[in-house]
């Protein structure tokens, strides 16, 4: 929950709104978009069951498909998915910090050291960041133990807030019912499309599949916590977009695209809201980024265990019991990533990728079946075939609707997924 609870959900309702511009179908939008997720994670959940080792997707592209398409699904993780996020979002703490600190979010450079094409530069913002960065990475690299507590901690407390805004949003909140009854006319290709964003929103409803081989009973307790998961989070973006109508008319949403919650609270509790708002924010990201430090190097774990990453990254700390390189390594990239400012060119890049690689992902479980009938499956996807194979169209168009609108930015990414190859080659050549 923490890794998809992000700041899609305070930004997306305002793009789906110009594309759906009626509460019944904005809603609709995110209950479809539900549901893709759902589907995705029934068929994670039958792949983590048999496949219960660390990597998530890694390790199911590379036993269906070959270690050349896992090895690039882990390069893009850890170049841009988890790296690149992490880093955006610590330097978006600090910008939410400096309402508290002003200090926090001053950009005027302390140094800088250029690089041709880019310029490491540090300012007490991005300090603010990489300490984010530092400190849950060490968290994460002393235990399971100390990382679930304060994982658990950070999500708890996102989710309590949320659902606290919900229900007093509700129930005292100063907003009107009759804005459910607005709205103009749907165009289906628009709310068709509103799916895309919908869909970045709920992305990292695969989180747990990345750490099962540290889970006990992982071939139980996998599946339940992707279900349970991802089912908590779509509940919770309904009930969200529903307070977010409730607090104000849909026709108002693209007006606070990047403040949407803020005006949201501000509306329905007054000013005095705000900076509680504001703190609550800093919290949610902060889980957010925990959820992120403990999954991805789950991935490059797996990745030097099979040779194709820095062999030290495969080692587990023999106190800790954690993959204390493979936290470092990806500590000290999305640090650079915050010091040269490229992450979000870099998330915004790889984007497509990350959805392209989920699908293929969700597409093994008919490979799987196919080359493996006999193979003992502990939990089967709920809906087979009709459930997976309609994440996986969903995904396909999405990827196409990129490529075709957006070829500069998907061919950049393209780009960058493709410059894993000589990497995977230089790997396999050494080990």
């Amino acid at each position: 929950m923490s890794n998809v609870i992000g700041g899609g959900i305070f930004i997306v309702p305002a793009v789906v709104a110009q594309l759906a511009p009626s509460p019944a179908a904005m809603l609709g939008v995110w209950l479809v978009g539900g549901a893709l997720a759902l589907a995705g994670a029934l068929a994670y959940a039958e792949l983590a069951a048999l496949r219960p080792q660390a990597g998530g997707e890694y390790v199911y592209l590379r036993e269906a498909y070959g270690p050349l398409l896992g090895f690039l699904a882990g390069w893009t993780s850890f170049v841009a998915g988890f790296s690149g996020a992490i880093a955006a979002s610590a330097v978006g703490m600090a910008g939410i910090m400096g309402r508290f600190v002003p200090a926090a979010a001053d950009t005027t450079p302390i140094f800088s050291v250029p690089l041709g094409f880019v310029s490491l530069t540090l300012s007490p913002q991005s300090a603010v960041a990489l300490a984010a960065i530092v400190g849950m990475s060490v968290v994460h690299s002393l235990g399971l133990g100390p990382g679930r507590v304060v994982n658990n901690l950070l999500a708890g407390a996102k989710v309590a807030v949320l659902v606290v805004v919900i229900a007093l949003g509700f129930s005292l909140g100063r907003g009107s019912a009759t804005h459910y009854a607005e709205g103009g006319p749907i165009a289906l290709a628009s709310w068709t499309f509103a799916l895309i964003p919908v869909l970045f929103s709920y992305a990292g409803w695969n989180a747990a599949a990345y750490v099962s081989e540290e889970i006990r009973n992982p071939e139980k307790n996998v599946p339940k916590a992707l279900l349970m998961g991802t089912g908590i989070v779509v509940v919770i973006y309904l009930a969200l977009n529903m307070v977010y109508v409730y607090a104000m008319p849909l026709a108002e949403f693209p007006d606070q695209a990047l403040r949407i919650g803020d005006v949201a609270v501000e509306r329905l509790f007054g000013p005095g809201a705000a900076g509680a708002w504001a703190a609550a924010s800093i919290v949610m990201i902060a889980a957010a980024i925990s959820a992120m430090v403990l999954a991805g190097p789950r991935v490059y774990y797996a990745m030097a265990r099979d040779g194709l990453f820095f062999p030290a990254a495969g080692r587990v700390h023999p106190r800790f019991r954690t993959p204390v390189v493979a936290i470092a390594a990806q500590a000290v990239w999305s640090s650079v990533l915050v010091l040269t400012g490229t992450f979000d060119q870099l998330v915004e890049y790889t984007g497509f990728g990350v959805v392209l690689f989920a699908g293929i992902a969700v597409f093994a479980v008919f490979v799987l079946r196919r080359r493996r009938p006999l193979e003992h499956r502990p939990f089967r996807a709920w809906g087979y075939p009709l459930a997976p194979l309609f994440f996986v169209v969903a995904s396909l168009l999405i990827v196409v609707n990129a490529l075709r609108e957006s070829p500069a930015t998907s061919g950049a990414g393209l780009l960058i997924i493709g410059l894993g190859v000589p990497f995977y080659f230089l790997w396999r050549w050494r080990n």
